[in-house]
């Protein structure tokens, strides 16, 4: 096992530390490839991270894993909402966020989850729309899903 890798799924989520993957999926070594970036935040480093796990280990499986109450969403809608100041690269996380703020702007019930969702099919969409990885899930050779996963109550529903 150590000369190869043969991970089940890719997943990209966040860095906040009360989602790491392997527990969320109880999986161990070696079962997952993992990118996480401030509420899965898509930029070209971590789609080549994505792409990567994808051509290395031919993973069937990409994961766009969300979760309630993120904190990198809610600095954001906070910035955006005018509230808060920016300071250094998080102005790039906030931008970054931007498009899912405005998706779910106008929509009713709490503005932080639903931009948090947002966030999520956005991400899929980017991660369906790449050149690499667009063949292969048209030909059923992987699929890309969005994931939320619930802090209060440890569970995932498949957006």
């Amino acid at each position: 096992m150590a000369h190869a890798q043969h991970p089940l799924a890719t997943v990209m989520g966040c860095i906040d530390s009360r989602v790491p993957p392997e527990i969320v999926f109880d999986r161990g070594v070696g079962d997952l490839f993992v990118v996480r970036t401030a509420a899965q935040t898509n930029d070209g480093l971590v789609q080549g991270a994505v792409e990567y796990g994808r051509e290395e280990a031919v993973t069937p499986l990409i994961v766009v894993l969300g979760h309630q109450r993120c904190g990198a969403v809610t600095f954001a809608v906070d910035a955006l909402n005018g509230g808060v100041e920016v300071p250094a690269h998080l102005k790039d996380v906030v931008r970054a966020l931007t498009p899912a703020y405005e998706a779910a702007r106008s929509l009713p019930g709490d503005q932080v989850d639903n931009t948090i969702r947002a966030q999520i099919r956005l991400t899929v969409r980017q991660l369906r729309c790449d050149p690499l990885l667009a063949p292969l899930e048209a030909q059923g050779r992987m699929h890309v899903v969005g994931a939320y996963y619930s802090l209060d109550c440890g569970t995932v529903d498949f957006l």
